[in-house]
């Protein structure tokens, strides 16, 4: 079973990389590092309001509702001791 990316993989891989951008152009050109950082960081923070609100992870607010059973929740964060 293969790993494939997924729409949040990506938004973190465009946040990265714009910051990553800023900083380079910051280092690379005679345009100053914290105007390149800051200007990039908006386009970054776009990514996270589109990530949040645009496409979020949710369908419908109903879905926020929805009740867990405890069998679904990793046992490692599982606050019910089980008899196993």
């Amino acid at each position: 079973m293969g790993y494939t990316l997924h729409y949040y993989d990506l938004v973190l891989v465009c946040i990265a990389a714009s910051l990553g951008l800023g900083a380079g152009i910051g280092y690379a050109t005679p345009v100053a590092i914290e105007l390149s950082i800051t200007a990039l960081g908006v386009v970054a923070i776009g990514f996270i309001a589109h990530a949040l609100f645009v496409n979020g992870p949710v369908d419908e607010p109903e879905d926020l509702t929805d009740e867990v059973a405890v069998e679904e929740v990793p046992r490692v964060l599982s606050p019910v001791s089980t008899a196993d």
